[in-house]
């Protein structure tokens, strides 16, 4: 649905975005990350055909960017970071406006804009001027106008900022359910949003692709070991260098007191599993075991490991 290949972007000397490429598959919910200029906004704003890029190609919902301009723009929904909305229309005919110069026919503009005052929850203020309502009553009418002409494409930058944590719950289930009947494409720097909403991850970084796949693919390639982590009650002095003789085991951290129960967090081989060792290692001691399980890796740890570059195991 979205195909980008070796897409180049310059201002003078300064080169914002170089060689980068990517695919969205239909119906998929991906989110876009990077560091603060890394080119997020760049690239997004060259799929929305906002403007052209210098060199590569991209495709969205089957129409290149540059020559099919205008056939793109009609399946994308845009919401930028800062939403150019008209603070002197309400709500309702802000959204008319935007159904009608995105080619909404008019036996469909009244549900459609309905459907979508619903969906965002908006329908409460859709009486009231823009310029009157809250930042996070603004970001979900701009939300709205996204969806408003039932795009294939949704391109969503920053969708939850200025909202508070019971609206971002409520704007994350609405992404969520747009999976299947939409492809999105979601940049944010709240990394535990992309974790609850997305399905893959597509990571830049200076302008270039760092990495990208599903969330799982990529701890497997920066974190080529797993970590387990125990609360043992017994003597710390034997409990960790015991659990350091165990085949497969790396390293042994312990945290907590020096006595009583005690946290370990053990790094393994992720090729091997050793929980089951570990287990019969407690029993065969006597020693009380309050927890034992698997720690995944969050996405926050991926991305710091992908945008510091650094190398553990081969990593990017």
């Amino acid at each position: 649905m979205i195909q980008v290949d070796r897409l180049t972007k310059q201002y003078g000397p300064v080169t914002a975005i170089r060689d980068v490429s990517f695919n969205v598959e239909k119906g998929g919910i991906v989110g876009f990350l990077g560091p603060n200029g890394a080119g997020k906004t760049t690239t997004m704003r060259i799929l929305s055909c906002f403007m052209p890029a210098t060199g590569g190609s991209a495709r969205v919902a089957g129409y290149d960017v540059f020559s099919q301009s205008l056939e793109v723009r009609k399946r994308i929904g845009y919401l930028p970071e800062n939403i150019p909305l008209y603070g002197e229309l309400s709500v309702s005919a802000y959204l008319d406006f935007v159904a009608e110069i995105k080619g909404v026919d008019r036996s469909e503009r009244k549900r459609r804009v309905a459907d979508v005052m619903d969906r965002c929850d908006v329908t409460d203020v859709q009486h009231r001027l823009i310029g009157k309502l809250s930042k996070g009553y603004r970001q979900r009418v701009g939300l709205a106008q996204a969806l408003v002409n039932d795009p294939d494409v949704l391109i969503l930058d920053e969708p939850t900022i200025g909202l508070d944590p019971v609206q971002v719950a409520e704007i994350r289930a609405l992404i969520k359910s747009l999976s299947g009947q939409h492809t999105v494409i979601l940049s944010t720097h709240i990394l535990p949003e992309v974790s609850m909403v997305c399905e893959g991850v597509i990571i830049i970084n200076r302008g270039r692709i760092a990495a990208q796949g599903s969330l799982d693919r990529l701890a497997e390639e920066f974190f080529p070991t797993s970590r387990i982590q125990l609360q043992i009650v017994g003597p710390v002095e034997v409990v960790g260098p015991a659990l350091r003789q165990v085949p497969g085991v790396l390293r042994v951290e312990h945290e907590g007191p020096a006595d009583g129960a005690g946290i370990y967090l053990v790094e393994s081989m992720r090729d091997r599993d050793v929980r089951d060792s570990l287990a019969q290692l407690v029993a065969e001691r006597r020693w009380g075991l309050l927890e034992l399980h698997q720690l995944g890796m969050s996405l926050e740890e991926v991305f710091l490991r992908v945008v510091a570059g650094e190398e553990f195991g081969g990593g990017a």
